[in-house]
């Protein structure tokens, strides 16, 4: 697929949520924009972040590890995966920050109740109505009208984080002919829902949808230069799209894309590094379009996935379902380096005796996103900032 044929694809459908008060925050930076990065299906965080000195890493892993030549070394214990080089300058600039050990009490290793809980920040045996980006605005306020969304999810499967029961969020999803399509139903349809007040609530979604619509349709995305050459995949367009909408002035403080393909049960040796690249690539393409435009110091990119991979291989070389992997912070005002602890490899501290133990609540990710990137706070972010912002 090139770059021209997943812009003819890709629709904006508005998602319905409870409409949160505007009490915008004059200390709020709304005009920073977060760009979550989903890997879905739980990336193996042993054969991302590698604990190649450690001689229990090969045990653990015969077949799949990956040899100690290979690793693309970052300090004297820890490196990334030969596939993830491409991350290396921003590393050596200091540019990417590592969150190590990123997990949860009591974590559930189901794919839907999991990225649910990544999804809404809440603990595994709580639930929430709304992903945690709408919570965080409902407590902190929400950003201006005239930006062009709340958020924008260029990605299948609903919008994640995103997701309530009334936002200005919409998903970028099937064609810019939808989104004509869209954009005039609001006239259409405004007269006869005026005296219905379920029906009004839509066609006050359905103006959000148009505006959004027409923001974007007037900036010829398709005609924007990204500034630096995507790889030419689903994710690479994703990416490709994320800096075309931000070169091309779309404001929305939260962007959300997904790579797919990360639940690696067998076959992981040829499987996972083929992601990797994508990955690596992808995001050091949007690093250099950042770059060129002159908006690097205003995005941070962070990744997610809704678990990480049992540290030993298993019968068919891969891994199953696990708990605490590391993320990936980076941006032109992230402090690089470490942050968290990488978990023991040894069994004792394996609480189930198949999976690590977190060294760090993945809610300090989100609580760096809103304290330290967007300068606002919400109550149910408990966990400390990780201090990786300048």
């Amino acid at each position: 697929m090139n770059r021209r044929q997943f812009l003819a694809t890709v629709a904006l459908s508005p998602l319905l949520s409870v409409q949160f008060p505007r009490l915008a925050l004059a200390a709020a930076r709304w005009d920073r924009t977060l760009v979550l990065v989903e890997l879905d299906g739980g990336n193996d965080g042993l054969n991302t972040v590698v604990p190649y000195a450690d001689p229990l890493y090969a045990r653990l892993r015969p077949t799949i590890g990956v040899a100690r030549d290979r690793v693309v070394q970052l300090d004297e214990r820890l490196g990334l995966a030969p596939e993830l080089s491409p991350l290396m300058r921003l590393w050596n600039e200091r540019r990417l920050a590592i969150a190590l050990g990123v997990g949860y009490p009591a974590p559930n290793l189901s794919h839907f109740r999991g990225i649910e809980i990544w999804n809404q920040a809440t603990d595994s045996d709580k639930f929430a109505q709304s992903g945690w980006v709408p919570r965080l605005f409902a407590e902190a306020g929400a950003p201006p009208e005239e930006f062009t969304a709340d958020g924008i999810s260029i990605a299948r499967g609903g919008a994640g984080p995103l997701q309530s029961p009334d936002g200005r969020v919409v998903v970028l999803s099937n064609g810019t002919e939808g989104m004509e399509r869209g954009a005039q139903v609001v006239p259409m349809m405004a007269g006869a829902m005026a005296a219905n007040a379920a029906l009004a609530h839509l066609t006050a979604v359905q103006n959000n949808f148009h505006h959004a619509a027409g923001d974007i349709l007037q900036r010829r995305i398709a005609d924007v230069d990204a500034g630096a050459a995507f790889p030419e995949t689903d994710f690479g367009e994703a990416m490709s799209m994320a800096a075309r909408l931000l070169v091309a002035g779309v404001r929305t403080p939260v962007m959300r894309v997904a790579l797919r393909g990360f639940d690696t049960h067998s076959n992981q040796g040829a499987d996972l590094p083929p992601l990797h690249t994508d990955l690596a690539e992808s995001l050091d393409a949007f690093a250099r379009a950042m770059e060129r435009a002159g908006l690097w110091n205003d995005v941070l990119v962070m990744t997610y996935s809704e678990f990480g991979r049992r540290a030993a291989e298993n019968a068919s070389g891969g891994t199953d379902h696990g708990t605490a992997a590391p993320h990936f912070l980076l941006g032109g005002r992230v402090r690089g380096g470490f942050y968290g602890e990488y978990p023991s490899l040894a069994e004792r501290d394996f609480p189930d005796g198949r999976n690590f133990a977190h060294r760090l609540d993945f809610r300090s990710l989100y609580a760096t996103a809103a304290r330290e990137w967007w300068e606002v706070d919400a109550s149910f972010l408990t966990e400390p900032p990780l201090g990786c912002i300048a």
